[in-house]
């Protein structure tokens, strides 16, 4: 493990490894409070080996599911069963089959009056707000015990993507982006950095070959959204061996 600044970077050898660090790191921060844990789950590629494996009889019985209410960090404006839908396929790797269905918090999709995706938006912000018992987030009571994260080819992370206003934000917590950077082009709703900032441990995963330009990119500083996102706990890294730069030296 290495330390850049305030990321720790941990490196595995492939995305086998990637799935079980992680998987630790779920149970280390779940085991660390006893009331009431909030996780924020990440879509894409590459947790769904987490979640498999989460729901693997031997993890599955480490976890306190009723104890544990999950949030999704983005969601793309598509039905519900669509593949593309991020909270569905954390549904069906591990929650449907592990959590309680009122402890699973999606971003509404499907109804004609929520193709705005700036009022699917206000409405997880009420949820999430009404989950932490304040309109205001306070920096000694974090939103979420854990936030899991990705990044995209272009550097975003979530939906948050470079250059676009969503960025930018500092007092919404949720925000509507009408049009994304990268395939597939649909409106997307997304946490935007100080909600996702609000974690005691925010935990990005990457995995293969084809994230190794990107990381370069973010290692040498790029201001990019995936490098503006930070935990005001502990920000970790999961890198497998074929992501890393060939000149990494942490």
């Amino acid at each position: 493990m290495t330390t850049n600044g305030e990321r720790k970077i941990i490196t595995v050898a492939d995305p086998a490894a990637l799935a079980k660090t992680a998987a630790e790191r779920v149970i280390a921060r779940v085991d660390e409070n006893p009331g009431r844990i909030a996780i924020c789950l990440t879509g894409g590629s590459s947790p769904k080996a987490l979640y498999q494996l989460l729901a693997t009889p031997d993890y599955r019985a480490r976890i306190p599911w009723d104890r544990i209410d999950w949030f999704i960090g983005d969601e793309r404006l598509v039905p519900r069963k669509d593949k593309l839908h991020n909270m569905s396929m954390a549904r069906e790797a591990f929650l449907d089959r592990c959590a309680p269905a009122a402890n699973v918090h999606p971003i509404a999709t499907d109804t004609a009056d929520l193709r705005d995706p700036d009022v699917s938006a206000a409405l997880y912000e009420n949820e999430l707000m009404a989950f932490y018992g304040a309109e205001q987030l306070d920096p000694k009571r974090p939103l979420f015990d854990l936030v899991l994260m990705g990044i995209g080819p272009d550097g975003h992370t979530a939906s948050l993507f470079p250059g676009y206003p969503a960025v930018e934000e500092t007092q919404r917590w949720v925000v509507g982006v009408p049009k994304a950077n990268v395939e597939p082009f649909v409106p997307r709703v997304s946490l935007t950095l100080p909600a996702l900032a609000s974690c005691r441990e925010m935990l990005f995963e990457v995995s293969g070959e084809n994230k190794r330009a990107i990381l370069t990119r973010l290692f040498a500083g790029e201001n990019l959204p995936a490098n503006r996102a930070r935990s005001l706990g502990e920000t970790v890294w999961l890198i497998d061996q074929a992501a890393l730069p060939e000149d990494f030296r942490g």
